[in-house]
């Protein structure tokens, strides 16, 4: 059985990998007044982020519409049996049940569709192993109970720089960001149940990066084979020096780097920092 593998673009794969395991993308948009824009395939992230400075309102994102999966699906059956589709997690996009309704309507092709929970690269994560799997002549069902077992040893946690996106977006009220920046606060996050929630709040930025370590450490310490990636807000200097950093401590990890591409950089802001991991 032949599968393809789609994620969305959330997942901020580097494009080489894209290429070199054949992963499809269908891209979620960011709204700029009546502007849209397919993060990754019309705006970049560095491109994102200057257009978000020079606006004094933050864009509006959305998911892909369901006919876009259908159209893709079509696609699909063309050459392939079937096709598993990985997404962000559901408690943040509706694209997952994008897929699941359109995967219901699909001919000739069988569609699965797995929950993340997660997004950025780690998400993208389960997205290069079910590419090196199917690769491999894996079957879809191979392929689904591995991402389900991956569940149990994913982390990521994520550092806020400058709070005014929470705040511009509603999830923070104009006093709570105006203390936190005047304490210097740095809020933690990571997902829980499907949604990110606040794991810690930190005070400077420094001590928030030293956290997240201290973390890693927790899991790294064990010295099994390990995947991790350093993802950035448009900070691509800080984010390979700590890369390297990492990789000369730890060379039993794979480490990638990637960054917080339009959609999700619109909630988190420029200068978030993530460090996210599974073991093999």
């Amino acid at each position: 059985m032949k599968t393809a593998i789609l994620t969305d673009s959330t997942a901020y794969i580097p494009k080489e990998l894209l290429n070199e395991l054949d992963i499809h993308l269908i891209p979620l948009s960011v709204i700029f007044g009546s502007e849209t824009y397919q993060e990754e395939l019309e705006l970049s992230a560095a491109d994102f982020y200057a257009e978000v400075r020079s606006r004094n309102q933050l864009p509006t994102t959305s998911q892909p519409p369901v006919g876009k999966f259908l159209d893709m699906f079509e696609e699909f059956s063309r050459q392939y049996d079937a096709v598993i589709c990985i997404h962000l997690s559901s408690g943040i996009s509706g694209t997952y049940n994008g897929s699941i309704t359109a995967g219901n309507m699909a001919e000739g092709i069988k569609v699965y569709s797995f929950d993340s929970e997660i997004s950025c690269m780690v998400q993208g994560f389960y997205v290069i192993e079910a590419a090196e799997m199917a690769r491999d002549g894996k079957s879809p069902d191979e392929i689904m109970k591995r991402l389900d077992e991956m569940k149990k040893s994913v982390r990521a946690y994520f550092m806020v720089d400058d709070l005014s996106n929470l705040q511009r977006g509603g999830r923070l009220n104009g006093a709570q960001a105006l203390i936190g920046s005047l304490l210097q606060v740095k809020p933690l996050l990571h997902f829980e149940n499907k949604v990110i929630v606040p794991f810690e709040k930190i005070r400077t930025r420094k001590r928030a990066v030293n956290r997240i370590y201290d973390l890693f450490e927790e899991d790294a310490k064990l010295g099994l084979p390990m995947r991790a990636a350093v993802i950035h807000g448009n900070r691509p200097e800080e984010a390979e020096e700590i890369k390297v950093e990492l990789e000369a401590k730890y060379p039993h990890v794979t480490f990638y780097l990637s960054y917080f591409g339009a959609v999700i950089g619109t909630h988190l802001g420029e200068g978030a920092l993530g460090l996210g991991w599974y073991m093999e």
